[in-house]
């Protein structure tokens, strides 16, 4: 059981980026010019994308996140009896430079930043994914910087990624909330000694395993009202 959420504690605010900024779910319209069905072809490509950085994390199997959604989509692809040729393939991929951003994050994080916190990105995503997509987001303005697991060459939920958030923040981890849309990244970043905020904007269940999040929110706005009222 988590803590309840204490707005006092917070000076950094941290994001993550895929389901949390941009939508990853947008990547099954990039399959459907290809793939008869495109939507459990698209919700075994993320699945399987995550699965893979769980397993490297475990046998020090690194690559950027670009291959392994790569790899990921040849899978799904493979599993699905889709025959397409390596440039389509990568012409698919290529749509995680460009995902579709949620309503809620431009405002939203110029709320933080008007409310006085300092706004960073914690991601999987390797350095180029991450430039697209603050890029494209429109955000570059609002946030003071990405931090990659390439960085450590290291996937989330481990506690080296969180870590090296707050080192580079130069905020005592105990004093910065990370809010997510990942269950596992609400769990790793309170295990690394964060505040998780777990983005519910789907309306979704909890988790039954490993614990509650510090807070649950359906927007980025509703984080910023819960500092605001600090």
């Amino acid at each position: 059981m988590a803590e309840q959420f204490d707005a006092d504690r917070v000076q950094t605010v941290t994001f993550d980026s895929y389901s949390t900024l941009v939508d990853v779910d947008a990547a099954e319209q990039a399959l459907a010019d290809r793939v008869a069905d495109p939507k459990p072809v698209s919700r075994l490509w993320r699945t399987r994308s995550l699965a893979y950085t769980f397993i490297a994390n475990q046998i020090d199997a690194y690559q950027p996140f670009y291959e392994m959604n790569r790899d990921a989509l040849q899978y799904a692809l493979d599993a699905y009896g889709v025959d397409i040729s390596t440039e389509e393939r990568d012409e698919i991929l290529a749509v995680y430079h460009e995902l579709d951003v949620f309503d809620d994050v431009r405002d939203g994080v110029q709320h933080l930043v008007d409310e006085g916190y300092d706004c960073y990105v914690i991601s999987n995503g390797n350095p180029e994914m991450l430039d697209s997509m603050v890029k494209h987001a429109d955000i570059g303005d609002l946030l003071e910087d990405t931090i990659s697991a390439d960085e450590v060459e290291t996937f989330k939920p481990a506690a080296e990624i969180y870590r090296l958030g707050a080192a580079r923040t130069g905020t005592p981890i105990d004093q910065m909330a990370h809010v997510t849309a990942g269950y596992f990244d609400v769990l790793g970043a309170q295990h690394a000694g964060m505040q998780g905020v777990w983005l519910n904007r789907k309306s979704r269940p909890w988790e039954t395993f490993g614990g509650d999040p510090a807070l649950t929110v359906e927007s980025i706005h509703d984080v910023a009202d819960e500092l605001a009222d600090q």
